[in-house]
């Protein structure tokens, strides 16, 4: 599927669970932080999203990640991630990423490369600074990227690093006037987090419902265990 037809097929159906949710475009937008106008265009398949940005919606709507996705997205027989077939996802209209797994449902590790247009910043137009759990590494391909953590700024340059615990308030920007790229590999990663959660719950609701049933007395009534 081209990326083309990926982002249409999004659109529908990010529109079609917004309206039947009785979310507005406003509603959502003031929610998930994403602009009216960006998510008018995602509807329309004329824009294409980030995993990030595409978890908030989700988790807005009271759906899973893998709605957006058929299985053949999240799982491929080559596990070779080509780069001649990276499909980028805009984070906003100064940010793509592209995921550099083929099995995003078998690792607790989520792999992908950002590519920062100037003066463009993580996931926020404004320059937020981000705080959630758990662990990110970056790591600069192109470009130098300044990393907020902790009340710090780190001048990254190509070939520099950072891992960091993503509870403490980050974010990372390019304020030069060149395109930066960098490796970020993230944990946990959504994708199997969510796939976990849904087997455990699904799990204890079987524990639940195959639960025996105590016997019932002569008198009609449950009979008593000996250790009750």
């Amino acid at each position: 599927m081209s990326n083309l037809n990926q982002n249409a097929t999004m659109g529908m159906r990010i529109k079609a669970l917004r309206k039947e949710k009785k979310y507005t475009l406003k509603q959502l937008a003031e929610e998930s932080g994403l602009s009216i106008g960006f998510l008018s265009q995602l509807e329309r398949g004329m824009s294409s999203i980030a995993v990030d940005s595409l978890a908030r919606i989700a988790a807005i709507l009271g759906v899973s990640l893998s709605t957006f996705f058929s299985d053949s997205q999240v799982v491929s027989a080559d596990p070779v991630s080509h780069s001649t077939e990276l499909h980028w996802n805009a984070d906003g209209p100064e940010i793509s990423q592209a995921l550099l797994s083929k099995d995003l449902y078998g690792f607790d590790i989520l792999p992908r490369v950002f590519q920062l247009m100037p003066m463009a910043s993580n996931n926020d137009p404004e320059g937020a600074i981000h705080r959630h759990s758990g662990e990110e590494f970056i790591y600069v391909l192109e470009g130098v990227v300044t990393v907020y953590h902790n009340d710090r700024e780190y001048t990254l340059y190509p070939g520099d690093s950072i891992q960091i615990h993503s509870n403490i308030p980050h974010n990372w920007v390019n304020r030069t006037n060149r395109i930066a790229r960098l490796l970020s590999v993230s944990y946990p990663n959504p994708f199997k987090e969510e796939r976990d959660d849904s087997a455990a719950a699904h799990v204890s609701a079987e524990k639940k419902n195959t639960r025996p049933a105590k016997e019932a007395g002569s008198d009609g009534k449950p009979a008593k265990n000996i250790a009750d």
